[in-house]
């Protein structure tokens, strides 16, 4: 591989530190880059970007490159968390870390890394990038790690960026990343991995929401329409959510020990125009699967919609992949037939997200199912 000016997103983890070393180890020449994201409470207990910072200079200091901190957090608020709140607000579900990768990692990071006169960019996703030789088109690859494997929140990025992208530890299984820091000591080498988005951290979801969300309850309904309980906001709640409804004793008058009517509740539907939240008894009630699915944003990876045919497919992260037939796309939109293989709690917001094997084709955001 040529010998490049690299950018690196350090975040203070073990997966971007560990992506560094391996950046060094090639012969490029390395610059690291902590992205401050978000700051509305940033000196919380939920969300303290200083330590990360301070994780991620002195993995810096260790591999002995320079870092520079960089804040982003006017893009961020403008570009993801304004459309977080939208969606919500509308009744679905959003998946921010999509929209992070898209409009800020690769594009605000990208920009500032090229005025740094970078000729890539890295980041410890579990992803990877191959030129097709026929074709001369990028191609995003699923990481080798199939428990690790971040396509999926990658699947919008397009030629252009990926052209610029580079994911140093995608052939790497997570023990191995572990392994490879402890060996060079680093201190974020046992570093617990971060879950959830950076301005939420680990508090409750609802508590965040109620921040920005303004509550308006009403009445949970059965798939017979009678009325089991009272919800705090259809914006708190998301399709297939089983806990925190507040209904888990109610049941069928008379019903006996064991029978389905002690199955645990899921939300299955969200009705916003009368605000009631639907909730069905049991994984496996129809009103959880869907034969088809609608998007609309797409993106695809090619610069255009693949051929109509059958792929895999997610609706959400760490599932398998479905197969699923792609019965209409164009630049804007495209439907999936899944009767073969009907998806568990379709949610619109979330992504669908179509795989040729291990090549990521793009996707799109969910806005109907059936």
């Amino acid at each position: 591989m040529k010998k490049q000016r690299v950018v690196v997103g350090l975040s203070g983890g073990v997966d971007s530190a560990v992506t560094a070393h391996v950046l060094k180890q090639q012969g490029h020449e390395v610059v690291g880059i902590f992205m401050k994201n978000w700051e509305d409470d940033d000196d919380s207990e939920f969300c303290s970007s200083r330590q990360d910072f301070l994780d991620a200079a002195s993995v810096a200091d260790v591999l002995g490159i320079e870092i520079e901190h960089v804040n982003f957090a006017a893009d961020y608020k403008d570009r993801v968390f304004a459309e977080f709140l939208r969606e919500y607000q509308a009744g679905r579900t959003p998946n921010p870390d999509v929209l992070c990768n898209a409009e800020i990692k690769f594009k605000a990071f990208l920009d500032h890394a090229m005025r740094l006169g970078a000729e890539k960019i890295a980041t410890g996703h579990y992803a990877r990038v191959r030129q097709n030789a026929s074709t001369g088109l990028f191609e995003l690859l699923k990481g080798v790690d199939a428990s690790k494997d971040q396509s999926y929140f990658l699947h919008r990025l397009n030629q252009a960026q990926l052209s610029k992208a580079l994911f140093p530890i995608g052939h790497l299984c997570k023990t191995e990343v572990r392994r490879i820091a402890a060996e060079l000591a680093l201190p974020n080498a046992k570093k617990k991995d971060s879950t959830g988005i950076c301005f939420i951290g680990e508090r409750p979801f609802r508590d965040f929401l109620n921040r920005y969300i303004s509550k308006e309850p009403g009445p949970i309904v059965d798939d017979r329409g009678r009325k089991l309980g009272q919800h705090v906001g259809l914006s708190f709640y998301t399709l297939g959510q089983r806990s925190g409804l507040g209904i888990g004793g109610v049941k069928e008058k008379g019903a006996a020990r064991g029978a389905g009517e002690h199955a645990p509740w899921f939300v299955a539907r969200k009705d916003v125009p009368h605000n009631t939240l639907v909730v069905v008894q049991g994984h496996d009630h129809p009103w959880l699967l869907s034969a088809r699915v609608e998007a609309d944003q797409a993106s695809w990876v090619a610069g255009h919609a693949p051929a109509l045919g059958t792929y895999g497919s997610k609706t959400r992260y760490r599932q398998p992949d479905a197969t699923t037939q792609l019965a209409q796309a164009d630049s804007t939109r495209f439907t999936l037939d899944c009767a073969a293989q009907p998806q568990w709690a379709v949610t619109p917001g979330q992504s669908a997200v179509l795989y040729d094997g291990e090549v990521c084709l793009g996707g799109g955001i969910i806005t109907a199912m059936a």
